[in-house]
Order: structure tokens, then sequence, then C-alpha cells
């Protein structure tokens, strides 16, 4: 079917026309038409492109409506390592840069200082000036392809005005006024309200379907050629962010050039006190060597450039109520008092816990619980209480009372309560292993059972070695193991001689927490396999405050799952066994359940009541103790033939 060639020229001409419209809104802020007027050519050339699909170009705007709906984001090996800025939070850590860099350049050179976007970082490869692809950073070798999200972003352009190759790096956020709008909407349809603007710009980028991303509205500042084809990068950092707009790149505005430090300075505390007055969330300036040989010459540490550095703001403030004040002990027996919070965003990061230093420093501000306090949170540290807001008092705040006597293992008891907890047979929380635990203890995140569960984003950004990911899986997999057998769930609180055969019989018999946490002595010593020394530890166990405390803590944040009483196959009935060693077809686990299903008892010792020994590979001293009771032995074969059914 041939096209009629007044359709054809009208497509380019609106196509033509919608560029340069989108090119003087977003790069040079100087808009001549109106969103409506705008949206109305757009429609026009959509219905076009819809009827005659073959007059749709490469670096048509309507490529920015949204393309298909994918299954999965694919990776992309970036072909310049991209890096991340050290972070300088005062005069003093900005002027300690200032001297390495001096140390190690000729004078003259020069700063030029850009306002660090707070965003996420994309990198845009183009070919022959068409967007080929856009990527997230990922872990600085490997990010993701968001092409097709990217593509719906109106100031990142499809097509540069010079028909160049470049890869360019830059900065996909969401505006404040948008953020606002969303949040909105949400309200009035009851639905959660996003946090901020860069959560929602991250998440944004990540949808599958990029017709949502386009509906978030993102937009984008440029602020680097990686490389470059056909022509060299320019001298200095200032003249390429001029030939970055010059290729159609939306590039912030606010940069400048200075010849020492102290102008950096200056320019940092201007910014700290216009930031709030853009569109946009700014947490500090860049500042780098402007000229490129010397940038070249300062080179790379192992994770970021020597030639510059992120100058981040002083620290942000917020309010928050403290819900509970409890203790953190070290490995080294020191106490620390930690502020657990009501969950508040601060800094961009939501965030659940506080430290409050010492006993002193409580006395000192007056922290009571249930204050209304100041929160403060610089970089990647925990959070602290700055203040008591003190007119928010109602009367109702508990002065909080140091215990005066603690065991001197109690950091060891605890931490073995803790690895307990989360194991396999247990809650089975994968990723929280011994030295995951211990470094939680002793940054003062987690002491009791519970602290795993009110765990928030932020409390963990501020340790070492935990990147996004690392995070996000051990957050998921705390998420996945709210749901609990109840059996699980009394053998996890550690109480003394409760071990997975008894929490089974006692879970079978009250069927729910709120009945066991109610019993009686006599009661329990009835239980079959229960017993007065079992019921004895039970009972007192629920007599101790902080231990009912910590129970009722525990049931609102877990899912205990209801008691299935199964009717046993009675083959292995009355029979008692102990495994012992690694089996090789069969988990442990699954073979004690194996046992139970056809009746069978289960101990952790021998003893002449034993009726069976199972032993695998590397048995341990259980083995010996069987040979000397005569207690019969049985291999994983033999093993295997008892228990099958047929």
């Amino acid at each position: 079917m041939s096209i009629p060639k007044e359709i054809i020229e009208r497509a380019k001409k609106l196509r033509a026309t919608i560029l340069r419209h989108i090119e003087l809104y977003h790069t040079y802020d100087t808009p001549e038409i109106s969103d409506e007027a705008y949206d109305a050519l757009m429609r026009e050339l959509e219905g076009i492109e819809g009827r005659y699909p073959e007059l749709a170009t490469p670096d048509s705007p309507t490529l920015r409506v949204g393309g298909r709906v994918l299954e999965k984001f694919e990776k992309v090996e970036h072909v310049v390592p991209q890096w991340s800025f050290n972070d300088a939070f005062s005069e003093e850590d900005i002027r300690a840069f200032d001297e390495r860099v001096r140390k190690a350049l000729p004078e003259p050179f020069s700063y030029i200082a850009e306002l660090k976007i707070d965003g996420l970082k994309v990198v845009l490869t183009y070919e022959k000036g068409i967007l080929k692809t856009a990527a997230t950073r990922g872990d600085g070798r490997v990010g993701e392809d968001v092409t097709n999200n990217v593509s719906t972003i109106e100031s990142v352009p499809l097509k540069l005005a010079v028909p160049v190759s470049v890869i360019a790096e830059g900065e996909v956020w969401m505006s404040k006024t948008v953020f606002d709008k969303i949040n909105k909407e949400r309200e009035k349809k009851g639905e959660e309200l996003f946090a901020n603007p860069r959560n929602i710009a991250a998440g944004s980028l990540r949808q599958l379907d990029p017709k949502v991303t386009r509906e978030r509205q993102l937009d984008n500042f440029v602020y680097d050629l990686a490389q470059m084809g056909q022509r060299l990068v320019p001298p200095t950092q200032e003249e390429e962010l001029k030939l970055l707009k010059e290729l159609g790149f939306k590039v912030n505005p606010h940069f400048k050039k200075f010849k020492d430090i102290e102008g950096v300075i200056s320019f940092w505390k201007l910014w700290a006190n216009k930031k709030d007055k853009e569109d946009y969330l700014i947490d500090g300036i860049v500042v780098k060597v402007n000229e490129k040989e010397y940038q070249d010459a300062l080179g790379y540490t192992g994770k970021a450039p020597r030639f510059g550095i992120a100058f981040k703001f002083k620290a942000m403030q917020v309010t928050t109520v403290v819900e509970d004040i409890t203790l953190q002990l070290g490995r080294t027996g020191v106490l620390t008092p930690v502020a657990i919070l009501r969950p508040v965003s601060v800094a961009g990061s939501t965030v659940s816990r506080a430290t409050l230093h010492n006993e002193d420093e409580i006395r000192r501000k007056d922290i009571r619980i249930g204050d209304t306090v100041v929160l403060q949170k610089a970089g990647d540290v925990i959070p602290e209480v700055v203040r008591v807001v003190v007119e928010m008092r109602t009367g109702r705040e508990k002065i909080f009372k140091f215990p005066k006597d603690l065991p001197r293992d109690l950091y060891a008891q605890q931490k073995r309560k803790l690895e307990y907890f989360v194991s396999r047979r247990n809650f089975d929380i994968d990723g929280l292993g011994h030295k995951i635990i211990a470094q939680l203890m002793d940054a003062g995140i987690i002491y009791n059972f519970d602290d795993i569960f009110t765990l928030k984003k932020g409390d963990l950004e501020t340790l070492e070695r935990w990147g996004e990911k690392s995070i996000e899986n051990l957050l998921n997999s705390i998420e996945k193991a709210r749901n609990v057998t109840f059996a699980r769930f009394i053998a996890s609180l550690s109480i003394p001689q409760v071990g997975e055969e008894t929490s089974r019989d006692l879970a079978n018999h009250f069927g729910t927490p709120e009945r066991i946490a109610l019993t009686t002595f006599d009661e329990l010593q009835n239980i079959e396999g229960v017993g007065p020394i079992v019921a004895k530890a039970v009972t007192e166990w629920f007599k101790d405050k902080e231990n009912k405390k910590l129970f009722e803590r525990l049931l609102k944040q877990v899912h205990i799952e209801s008691v299935k009483h199964r009717v046993f196959n009675t083959k292995l009935l009355s029979m008692k066994f102990v495994l012992t060693g690694t089996l090789e077809n069969i988990a442990r686990e699954e073979a004690k359940e194996k046992i139970r299903e056809l009746g069978g008892e289960i101990s952790e010792s021998v003893s002449k009541k034993t009726t069976y020994v199972v032993a695998g590979s590397d048995p341990g001293e259980k083995l010996k103790k069987a040979e000397e009771l005569g207690v019969k032995i049985l291999n994983e074969a033999e093993f295997f033939k008892l228990i099958d059914n047929r």
C-alpha cells in the first residue's frame, strides 16, 4: 500500500517539531508551547505511525510511549567500569582531599563543582548518534539493560545532534512535584505512600512494563562522557559539560569552576541553603579536578577516582518516636543502649534504630521511652538521637533503667541463641550465619529474636561490605521466614529442656501460642513426652517478664501455621531412633519426618531405650555409645529398607 506524500511529509514535520520542543523544554528550559499543545502533536504522530508503521524511525518520539513488556532484565557488561566517589562530610574532609591532590599535581590546576543529584545512575550508549542501550550501574562491572524504560524519559535524547558514538553517564530522577502528585493520588485510593523520590525513581526504572515508567514522568541529567568515538573528549570537565549540551543531553546548569578549594567550600555552603528550592533532590556536590590530563594522572583506587569526591551536605534531621530502648551487648562485654524507633525515612533510607551510645548519654539528653526525638543521619553511619522534643511529652514516657548485674558470658549466650533461632531446623533464615549475626550484634542492630523481623534497609546500609543486593536478599529471606510451624516456633525460643521432639509434643497438645502461654505446671507434666522437669522449665520461662514481652513481640512479627494432626502409619510405633553422621541420599530432617510419619520417635541421645541408631558417614560419639549399650545400628541402606512402605 502506497503512502500519500502529504502523510509522509506530515509525519516528518511532526517528528522534527516534537523533537525540537523536547530539546527546548528539557535541555534549554525554554518551552515555547503548552503541555496540551505538545500532547496534541504527539497524539497526531502516534496516529499516523499506527496506521503506517513503516513511517516510524529509530529516533521517533513515539518510542517514548513504551515498548513491549519484558519478562526479565538482561545483563549488560559495561565497556567502561563504573566507579563510585568517596565521600567528604566536612570542611576538614574536603581540605584533606585537596591536600592529597596538591601533593600529586603541579600548579596551577582548577576544580569544577557540580550538584550531586539524588537519583539513579544510568549509562547511555549511542552508536552513530542513535541510542543503543541504557543500563543501570549494577556492581560497576555488570548492570541491567533498561533501554525500553529509559527511552520513555523525554530528557534522554533518542538521537544526538551529531552522529557520534559515545558512552555517556547521568542520573535519572523524579521531581518533587511529580512525587507529591503520585502520593496524593495513592492517598486518595488508600494505597501505601512512597517513601521518597529516589526510591520511586529506582523502582520505576526497573518496571518490566515501560508504560508504567512513562507514567512516572522521570527526568535525567547527564554529567560525563565516559567514551567518545570520532572526536576527542574535551580537555576539561567544564568543556565536556558544554559539549554534552551541544549533543542534545540535558545538563544541570549549576556547575562552576574554582581555582582553589576555598571557592568549592563556599559553593557547597551556598547550595546547602539553596538545595530545597530546586524541584529535585540534591544531597551534596561533586568536586572534580577540572583538567582531564590531571584526572588521568591521578587515576583510581580500587573502588573510586582519586581526582574527585562527593562532598555531602550536613546530616539530615527528622523527628520520630522512641518506642523502646534495648541493650546490645558487644563481644567485649560493653553494653550499648539502642533506641527502637517508629520507622522513619532519613537521608533517603528508612531506619528503625539509633545508637544511644551509653548510660551517661541517655541521662545527659534525658531520653525516655515514648519520647519524640530529633534523629540525625550523616552518610553511611548509624543514626543518632540529637535531642528530645520536650514540648511533645505527655507524661506517659518511661525512664529507662540499666540492669545492675548481667552474666559475664551473656554475649556468647545470646549469640548462640540467635544462631539457633535462625538455623535451618527453626526459622531457617538464609543469609544469617554466625559471622553476620556477630556483625549485626556488634553494630547494635540486633540482640533479641524479634529485632530480626524489624530490620529496615536503612539499618543495614551502615554496615561494611553490604551492598544493595545483599541487603535485599537478607530482607527477602526474613520476610519469607515469617511463616513458621508452631513446633518450630516453640523450639526456636531456646526454652531449657525443650528440644525438637518436645516442641512437637507441646505444639500438638496446645495448638496455639496463646494457650501455651497460659499453661500450668500440672497441665504440662501430664502431657505425653513432657514430664515434671520440662514442665518446670516451661512454666519458669513464661513467668519471666522479659520472656513474656519477647513472646508477645514475636507473635506480632510472625505467622504461626495451624497445627495439622496427622494420622500416622504405625509401622514404627514405639520405636526410638537416634541419627548420627551424614546421610548421603536423604536430608536428616527429611529422615526424621519419615520416622514420625510411621509412628516412630526421635531422640538426640542414645540410651538402653533406643531401638535403632541410624549411622551415616562420619558418625560421632553416639555410634560408640550404641556399640557399648548393644543398640542395633542401621546403615543408610538398612534404614531405607526399614521405612519402605511397600
